[in-house]
């Protein structure tokens, strides 16, 4: 059987599995397990696109824009994990980062026949949502998925920032996006079961865009999740060790520091370096509109002209 060449390649035979269904159990998750070591590199590679998305969508949110993911199937069930993991990780309101997906909410869980297609569907959930002052990543394995494209297409035509997230090379997502990020994964272990090496691929690329849009936005201090929600009791705990590694006090005066500040780290951590109350620190990340590291500079400059620096 010969593979037809105008399939996208993630939609092509991979040889190497091709008596998958008479290996063992061992043969087939090292199969998959080797298969999967290949997508990091895949991703390296593509850290120059990323870099130039993530720099365009930090610039947009910096002004007040918002991003926006959206696909179908699998790559939009992606962008709705990535966006909802946003709010208790940085601690920003749900409108910043949204997932849309084909087929609305119920395919979230539930396949929705032909939403995919839909290419005025993508165009009309994008018209619903989206300004000039937003960012758009599309999302789609395949790069030629109807839904993804009318709403790509759309969102330039508003005047928002474009990228398109694919999986192969030379894609028409890539042509109609303003930012390509291309991360061709070959053909999957089950043929065109793209929720394999290309949702893991696009995952990847997720998690970077997003958390890295997010350290640039001020959500971030050192490595520590200075913005993260104490919403139960882990995050709560989180919280005080946080402030403790960020302050250097011991737990019990991080504990109070904590209570103090209403469980909010940043606010803890402001009122312990620059022993000011909690209206102060709070007015202080207002000025700086919530951006961390800004804030923690300007009190710096006011109190001593030095900012000071991350505990070693």
């Amino acid at each position: 059987m010969t593979t037809n060449e105008k399939e996208p390649v993630t939609e092509q035979r991979n040889e190497r599995s091709a008596r998958l269904d008479q290996m063992s159990i061992r043969e087939i998750l090292d199969l998959i397990q080797a298969e999967d070591s290949t997508v990091a590199a895949s991703v390296q590679k593509a850290i120059p696109q990323i870099e130039r998305a993530v720099a365009g969508i930090a610039e947009r949110m910096k002004r007040g824009g918002r991003l926006y993911y959206i696909g179908a199937g699998t790559s939009g069930r992606l962008g709705v994990l990535d966006a909802s993991e946003c709010p208790p990780t940085f601690g920003v309101d749900s409108s910043l980062v949204q997932g849309i997906i084909a087929g609305g909410e119920k395919a979230i869980t539930n396949a929705v026949e032909n939403a995919e297609d839909d290419m005025e569907a993508g165009a009309r959930d994008i018209a619903r949502h989206v300004t000039a002052a937003d960012a758009v990543v599309g999302i789609a394995a395949s790069g030629r998925t109807p839904y993804v494209l009318g709403a790509v297409r759309e969102a330039g035509r508003i005047g928002a920032l474009t990228v398109g997230l694919s999986c192969n090379s030379g894609t028409e997502l890539s042509a109609a996006a303003a930012c390509a990020i291309e991360v061709p994964v070959g053909p999957e272990v089950v043929t065109g079961s793209t929720r394999m090496k290309a949702g893991t691929a696009q995952k990847m690329v997720l998690n970077m865009i997003s958390t890295t849009v997010m350290i640039q936005l001020g959500k971030v201090y050192g490595n520590l999740m200075v913005n993260v929600q104490a919403t139960n009791s882990k995050l709560q705990d989180r919280v005080v060790r946080i402030i403790a590694e960020a302050t250097g006090a011991e737990r019990a005066e991080a504990e109070k520091l904590s209570r103090e500040a209403g469980g909010d780290a940043r606010i803890a951590i402001l009122m312990h370096k620059f022993a000011i109350g909690r209206p102060e620190a709070l007015s202080a990340l207002e000025r700086a509109k919530d951006h961390f590291g800004e804030a923690l500079r300007s009190l710096g400059e006011q109190r001593s002209g030095n900012v000071e620096s991350f505990p070693e």
